[in-house]
């Protein structure tokens, strides 16, 4: 019975983890429900904004403002309680202080400030403490952090929106619009849960794109990216939005380029290949250490072949309207393969209608397994 009643909860706590899907970044999103000795739910809540509570924080508000007790009280939290003083306070220790006497937890935290020294702080308290419901809806919810925890990389999701017949755009150019409003505005959900989103030089000049999110409300915007080699990036770009932060990646020392476009409000990091061109896999690392967990990606096909081919790309959201084009521009642009071996190997996710057209997320092969 109980294994029953922790599912439910935890299945509960997860609920609320959803409700911090746009807002909780770069924080991990997390879930607390509080069971009281009666069996009834006496708290809930999820994490707010960085450096704003975190969702035990949260429930043990919800449980006062209520008035209920939560001595005695059942804490269920999707992922371990922190320990360490952060913008915020350890959650161990307000649990403890409440008189919480058990906390079930889906999934330890990543994180090294943390990596089970919540756990033990509980138990060294005297709390009751069960690890593992809901373990892997809880990890998928918070792939970008585990990735950035764990890898030391975001994790990166490329959207791309194609004809039937996989392109993206026609041969002049022209792709406004391929999918359908609801597949736009579907994708304006996957921008907003994003920590960042990013493009490359080639889609500034070519559509001066704001791409921030508009079809859906969020209390926050992702951060911007640019991959832009030659520093190319306009003065007057409509990426340049007052109070979003903006990344622009580079290949060569451009001094002069760099202060006016710093001045205009962006930060620009010099990462070269040996080509001169932008070091993909440092620019991701870098990214990393920025708190960047989510990494959306709204790019042109040879940026998309460069980072397919660097092995950066842990899956793909594409939708599909039932459009065939014929000849156009496709979705990333590879080297011919020698062999079919060669291919990049990939698990449908899911695969669902979203208005007109299909909605397909698809996994590199292992790319979870960290």
């Amino acid at each position: 019975m109980q294994v029953n009643d922790d599912l439910k909860w935890m299945r509960q706590a997860l609920d609320e983890a959803r409700s911090a899907l746009f807002l909780a970044s770069p924080n991990p999103r997390v879930g607390c429900v509080i069971v009281g000795v009666d069996g009834v739910l006496a708290g809930r809540g999820f994490t707010q904004r960085a450096g704003g509570p975190h969702a035990e924080v949260m429930a043990l508000r919800d449980a006062a403002r209520r008035g209920c007790s939560v001595a005695g009280a059942t804490a269920y939290v999707t992922l371990e309680p922190c320990s360490h003083q952060g913008r915020t306070g350890p959650c161990c220790e307000a649990l403890t202080r409440a008189g919480v006497v058990r906390v079930v937890a889906s999934i330890a935290d990543p994180n090294p400030l943390v990596g089970g020294q919540g756990l033990a702080r509980l138990r060294a308290a005297g709390v009751r403490v069960d690890v593992g419901p809901c373990a892997t809806d809880s990890r998928e919810l918070n792939l970008g952090f585990f990735s950035r925890m764990v890898r030391k990389t975001p994790w990166v999701r490329m959207k791309i929106a194609a004809s039937l017949d996989g392109a993206t755009a026609l041969a002049n150019g022209d792709s406004q619009w391929i999918t359908s409003p609801a597949a736009r505005k579907d994708g304006h959900a996957w921008r907003a849960r994003a920590c960042a989103v990013l493009t490359g030089i080639g889609t500034v000049l070519a559509d001066d794109p704001r791409l921030d999110v508009r079809a859906v409300e969020t209390d926050r915007q992702p951060h911007l990216v640019v991959v832009d080699s030659a520093l190319q990036t306009p003065l007057d770009a409509s990426l340049f939005i007052a109070g979003r932060t903006l990344y622009i990646y580079a290949g060569v020392e451009n001094n002069e380029k760099k202060r006016v476009l710093e001045e205009r409000g962006a930060t620009v990091v010099v990462v070269p290949d040996r080509h001169g061109k932008v070091d993909l896999v440092a620019m991701m690392r870098d990214l990393a250490r920025r708190e960047i967990n989510e990494l959306h990606v709204e790019a042109g096909s040879k940026l998309n072949g460069s980072l397919l081919r660097d092995g950066l790309v842990d899956e793909l959201l594409v939708y599909l309207a039932p459009k065939l084009i014929g000849e156009g521009l496709g979705m990333a642009q590879m080297a011919p393969l020698a062999d079919l071996s060669q291919a990049y190997e990939l698990d449908f996710n899911s695969v669902d209608r979203v208005g007109e057209d299909l909605r397909i997320l698809a996994r590199l092969l292992g790319r979870d397994c960290f």
